[in-house]
Parts: structure tokens; sequence; C-alpha cells
């Protein structure tokens, strides 16, 4: 566990953090990712909810955070794909732990 004594060098690196991930949809679309590279209705059908132009906005931040690459292929129409670059992939215990974490809470405010 981190010391919470103050340090403003760990607010900030929880700061930036928070920056790059925060939002309702980017650990949605990480973890949609996760699976392997995807097409944007892909990750349409898997993060439910999500519109077209969220979805193209919240790829863009993830792009340049570094966490996702986007592949665009020479065919026609054009063929463009998202995935997770090793950076992004380092946010995989943290994905699985806020999980873990989800089902706990779940259990515990709801009952099931």
């Amino acid at each position: 566990m981190i010391s919470k004594g103050g340090c403003p060098k760990t607010a900030l690196s929880i700061k930036d953090a928070l920056e790059a991930l925060e939002g309702r949809w980017k650990l949605l679309i990480l973890f949609a990712l996760s699976g392997g590279s995807k097409r944007f209705k892909q990750i349409t059908k898997e993060v439910p909810g999500i519109t077209d132009k969220v979805l193209s906005k919240e790829l863009k931040a993830l792009e340049s955070n570094k966490l996702i690459t986007r592949e665009v292929y020479d065919t026609f129409p054009p063929t463009v794909e998202y995935s997770i670059t090793p950076h992004g992939q380092s946010l995989d215990k943290v994905l699985e732990e806020l999980h873990y974490w989800g089902l706990s809470h779940r259990k515990k405010i709801i009952g099931k």
C-alpha cells in the first residue's frame, strides 16, 4: 500500500493515472480489447450503451495516452483495428483487481 504521508509526487502520479483513465468508458474499452484486436463495431457490441461518437472520442484519448494503437489496412473500404499496446497491457492487474473489487462491492451493497 502506498503511504499517505502527503507526498506530492504520489498524489501527482495518482492524478495522472486517473486523468488517463477518467470517464465511464475507457476501462470498459480496454477490457473489451484485452481479448485481442477489434474493429470499431466489434467494440461497440462489447461495450453496451456507448454511442459511436463517444467511442470515437474515447479511442482517440486512449491512443493519445499510448494505451491503444490504431492500425489502418489498405483495403476498400479501409479496415481499421484497435489493439492494446504493451503500455496498455500494464493495466491488466489493475483491471483484474477492479473486477474482483466490483464483485465484492456488488455483493456487499446489492447482496448478489
